[in-house]
């Protein structure tokens, strides 16, 4: 133990002496924090869109004016020409086009039912087609409104109405940055921890101070220990300045138990750190250890369901999810502070997270060795 106390000694006073990694730990997550969400938003809005409208009639213009009421909606154009509303698209002006087309209303009226046509700019797939089902849903709402007004139901043969009623549970209000803080949350101490751990030991190895603690008699284990506690340490303080931050700007405060978080989290941290320092033992320069580490976390970070759901993933990467930590993390940090889970409820994901920090840090252990 006092070995150990000596080696925690010297990597805190190394850790407080370098202003640079200070600043990599505190200000770079709280920066991010405060930016990210604001732009990592799932809800698409101001889908621009040109009107082509054969009919002009009341029908047809109460139709526009239902889509053009919404925020989701950006009137561009409102014509009678569609190469004209297709110069729009070409041009990136518009990104959906409404093709209203000759004699709507009377179709409506005298035969019960009229087509539209709908075109999509889908050279951004995803922005087509949530403006697209967005369309939809307004069109079908029009069309269940023309229903009930004009439609004279029999009284011999009632009709039955089916009125759908829906709840949002855990999040009421879709506000996606409930959604999506806690996962850019669980990628920031997922970088200050693999990164810093990462180049504090190929620092050392750099200006020969490995050296010196090479012929101390000190154990393999003390070593990796006496540079996975600091960082340990400090992700935690970087977990609550996130989650502070969280309740004061967003007003996220968690439906489960902080214990459960801290939990999660402190097993969580030894799993990334050991990753880190298993990275370490392989680079030779400061260099090579960010490239390494980045490459590995753009993988994990990609492949960990924070910006696509890992169901929508292809068969392969929902089978790396499963050996992929960041994955687990932003899974439970979305079960606690939306849902309130407790610890049972996450008990598959922390023994997940508690045997890959035991995989990373046995090779960490395994990989150092004390001569060149």
């Amino acid at each position: 133990m006092r070995a150990l106390l000596i080696l925690l000694e010297k990597e805190f006073r190394q850790v407080f002496r370098n202003p640079a990694i200070l600043r990599i730990m505190f200000m770079v997550p709280i920066v991010q924090l405060l930016i990210m969400p604001l732009a990592a938003d799932y809800e698409v809005k101001n889908v621009k869109i040109c009107v082509v409208d054969y009919d002009r009639s009341s029908a047809s213009q109460k139709l526009v004016n239902k889509i053009t009421a919404t925020d989701y909606f950006t009137l561009v154009d409102y014509t009678d020409a569609y190469d004209k509303a297709l110069r729009h698209v070409e041009n990136d002006e518009a990104d959906v086009v409404l093709q209203v087309p000759y004699h709507f209303e009377q179709g409506l009226i005298r035969e019960n039912h009229a087509k539209v046509f709908m075109a999509l700019n889908a050279i951004n797939g995803a922005k087509a087609n949530l403006g697209g089902a967005y369309l939809r849903n307004i069109i079908l709402d029009f069309n269940q409104e023309v229903r009930l007004e004009w439609i004279t139901i029999p009284r011999q043969n009632p009709q039955p109405q089916i009125t759908l009623a829906t709840a949002n549970w855990y999040n009421p209000m879709m506000n996606y940055r409930f959604f999506m803080v806690p996962g850019i949350l669980v990628i920031l101490v997922t970088m200050v921890g693999a990164f810093l751990s990462a180049l504090n030991i190929v620092k050392e190895k750099e200006v020969g101070t490995i050296e010196q603690i090479n012929v101390t008699p000190i154990r393999k284990y003390q070593f990796i220990l006496g540079k996975l506690i600091p960082f340990w340490v400090l992700g935690l303080i970087v977990l609550s300045i996130g989650l502070l931050i969280a309740r004061l700007v967003y007003g996220i405060v968690p439906a489960g138990s902080l214990f459960t978080i801290y939990v999660f989290a402190a097993v969580y941290l030894v799993s990334v750190l050991g990753m880190g320092l298993l990275v370490s033992t392989f680079a030779r320069t400061q260099q090579q250890a960010m490239l390494l580490s980045f490459f590995m976390m753009m993988i994990f970070i990609l492949l960990g369901g924070l910006f696509t759901s890992t169901d929508s993933m292809p068969y392969w990467a929902q089978l790396f999810t499963k050996i992929n930590p960041v994955t687990y993390f932003i899974e439970v940090m979305r079960m606690v502070v939306l849902k309130g889970s407790n610890l049972y409820e996450i008990r598959n994901h922390l023994l997940a997270v508690a045997l890959f920090g035991i995989a990373s840090n046995g090779l960490a252990i395994i990989n150092y060795r004390k001569r060149n």
